[in-house]
């Protein structure tokens, strides 16, 4: 299948990626972060800044399944979709024009992801 559609799912630990057409869908693929046991710490007197290390060489990993891919919509729970859309723009600016949006979605089920970047697409009249 020649998909011209990818949904990324991401937080700072893995990526789940879903390329597909109107009509069919790849299984997805997922891509973990190195060092995903790293833990973020909250409490006072606690070692850690209480951010998730970012890992460029992770954003690279989820850009090389989605490169040749037309529209990408990325979604996630937290600041790391925002991350990887900033990583974009700095170390891979000529895919800048795949991005077609990201929203803020929080551990969705792979079916349930499909479904809500199938309806994002549809009501953003991308879906060719």
């Amino acid at each position: 299948m020649q998909a011209n559609h990818v949904v990324i799912w991401l937080d700072h630990s893995e990526a789940h990626i879903i390329a597909f057409t109107r009509d069919a869908a790849d299984k997805a693929v997922v891509v973990h972060a190195p060092n995903r046991r790293e833990h973020q710490h909250h409490k006072a007197d606690a070692v850690g800044s209480g951010k998730a290390a970012e890992h460029p060489e992770y954003y690279d990993a989820i850009v090389e399944k989605i490169r040749d891919i037309r529209e990408w919509l990325v979604v996630g729970p937290a600041s790391a979709k925002l991350a990887f859309v900033k990583h974009i723009a700095k170390a891979h600016h000529a895919l800048n024009d795949h991005l077609i949006g990201v929203e803020t979605v929080d551990h969705p089920t792979d079916g349930q992801l499909l479904a809500y970047a199938r309806k994002y697409f549809v009501a953003a009249d991308q879906m060719r």
